[in-house]
């Protein structure tokens, strides 16, 4: 509760200075708004969550590795963010920024070592710690390309935070320390997501969205080593982010388009302009996550040697919906 009223109450004061201070989207082309709205409020949830896990490693609740991969990783990944917010930053810097970032949190908190297939454990050796800066990289920009209408990248992300913490604390057996980061980070969420619901009153920029993703990953590494949370439960859980980001990845690969470019090809940008609706399309992601992905995420938990194939059934659904809505089609 402390966590959403501060997030609340910081995002409405950096609405008031994102103003001031002309820190402001303005549409063009490739824009799925039609009026200059702040950006940056991401800032308020950086904030929040970051003091939240201060809180908890003062009181020794919270780990020294995973309170310095949240802090270290995720303030630097806020940062560079936060300054192409303010001014576009090259590919190249972002990247080294991200890469650096992932290591760390691979460094201090490892990656699993293991990955069931049905009944058999297969072991990763030196390509888990790989995997693991992959994931972490791809995860903090998925939530950076989904973040295109308002509204949808923070009730994702407290979709999949509270999801987790839930399947924690009535089926892994985490204690509510385990899951207390989630929580934080989730509240934070929801305290930004009403000013950010449509119409939005302020974007929360690459400063959040970067930092969300990370920071996602991050306590997904850490439960799905310390708890029967496994990475399909987790990648169930982000599903619709994960197909929508990943099949339209994969077709502009395949028309040779460069992917750093700015584009409106996700399969939610091409629904809220068929729509006319922002919010619609939100709802019907956070509907999505409430009525299919958490109940499959849950038995994939319940039923770890059938994971897998659980972790198929609940996506596959998704990647057809996707492509059929427009999922990387060109404009």
């Amino acid at each position: 509760m402390a966590a959403f009223l501060a997030t609340y109450a910081l995002t409405a004061w950096l609405l008031r200075h994102s103003r001031i201070g002309q820190l402001v989207d303005r549409p063009n082309p490739r824009s799925s708004h039609s009026t200059p709205t702040p950006r940056g409020g991401g800032l308020s949830m950086v904030a929040v969550t970051t003091s939240g896990v201060i809180i908890l490693y003062g009181a020794g609740m919270l780990s020294g590795p995973l309170t310095a991969v949240l802090i270290l990783g995720g303030l630097s990944v806020a940062a560079v963010g936060f300054w192409d917010d303010i001014r576009p930053t090259s590919i190249t810097v972002r990247m080294t920024v991200h890469l650096s970032a992932a290591a760390l949190a691979v460094y201090y908190l490892g990656s699993p070592p293991t990955l069931r297939v049905g009944d058999l454990v297969v072991s990763l050796g030196a390509m888990g710690p790989l995997l693991g800066v992959l994931a972490i990289v791809w995860s903090l920009n998925l939530f950076n390309f989904m973040d295109g209408i308002d509204g949808i990248a923070a009730s994702e992300a407290a979709c999949v935070l509270f999801g987790a913490a839930g399947l924690g604390l009535f089926m892994a057996g985490c204690s509510p320390v385990e899951v207390a980061p989630a929580l934080i980070a989730g509240a934070a969420c929801l305290g930004f997501l009403r000013w950010n619901w449509p119409p939005a009153a302020i974007f929360m920029g690459d400063v959040g969205s970067g930092y969300l993703g990370y920071t996602i990953a991050v306590i997904a590494i850490d439960l799905a080593q310390t708890s029967a949370i496994n990475v399909y439960a987790w990648l169930i859980l982000g599903g619709v982010f994960f197909v929508d980001a990943t099949l339209t990845l994969c077709r502009r690969l395949l028309r040779r388009e460069r992917v750093s470019q700015a584009h409106r090809t996700h399969a939610y940008q091409w629904l809220a302009r068929r729509w006319s609706s922002h919010s619609r399309v939100t709802v019907t992601v956070i509907a999505i996550n409430l009525v299919w992905l958490l109940p499959c995420a849950a038995f994939s938990v319940i039923f770890p040697q059938s994971a897998l194939w659980i972790c198929v059934l609940a996506l596959a659904p998704l990647a057809v919906c996707a492509y059929y809505s427009g999922s990387g089609r060109p404009e």
